[in-house]
């Protein structure tokens, strides 16, 4: 997930836009990325909190069938505790409401990312490498491949750096 700045540096540098805020293009692809990385997480976490929350359905679907007063066991901060099914059944749908709400915050900030990404990548003129780079350089390793014998197509959008 490497990016490049459209420009070789040196012109960038030069130029009047480049110099607003005085980064090098390595410092301005190296936020880039880090900025990346900031969202990429945060779809990982919200990933995650989706597979709780379909867990807890799960086990709520499961308790509603069963009798109010019938014992069960609860995993709460590593310790087993034992309770009964009307006191574990409305902690579960509270948790789950929680975990639905913080899903949808961090899905919230995952879209301001994404915007200030945009704006970052526009600001700065990045091209991401399989933005049109990645097809030349693909087309090329395609073919060295088939003339050196490796046959193998699918060596497309591979950046060694």
């Amino acid at each position: 997930m490497a990016a490049n700045s459209s420009s070789t540096g040196s012109k960038s540098s030069s130029s009047g836009s480049g110099k607003q805020s005085g980064l090098t293009p390595e410092q301005v692809v190296s936020t880039f990325q880090r900025m990346r990385q900031e969202q990429r997480s945060m779809a990982s976490k919200a990933a995650e909190l989706e597979m709780e929350i379909n867990e807890h359905s799960l086990v709520i679907d499961t308790l509603k069938d069963v009798d109010p007063s019938r014992k069960c066991f609860r995993l709460v901060g590593g310790v087993l505790v034992e309770r009964t099914v009307k006191e574990v059944l409305p902690a579960l749908e509270n948790n789950k409401e929680q975990i639905s709400k913080i899903i949808e915050t961090i899905n919230t900030q995952m879209q301001t990312k994404g915007r200030e990404l945009t704006e970052y990548r526009e600001k700065y003129n990045i091209r991401l490498v399989s933005e049109g780079e990645a097809d030349s350089q693909g087309q090329t390793a395609a073919s060295t491949q088939s003339s050196e014998g490796g046959g193998s197509k699918s060596g497309t959008g591979v950046l060694v750096s």
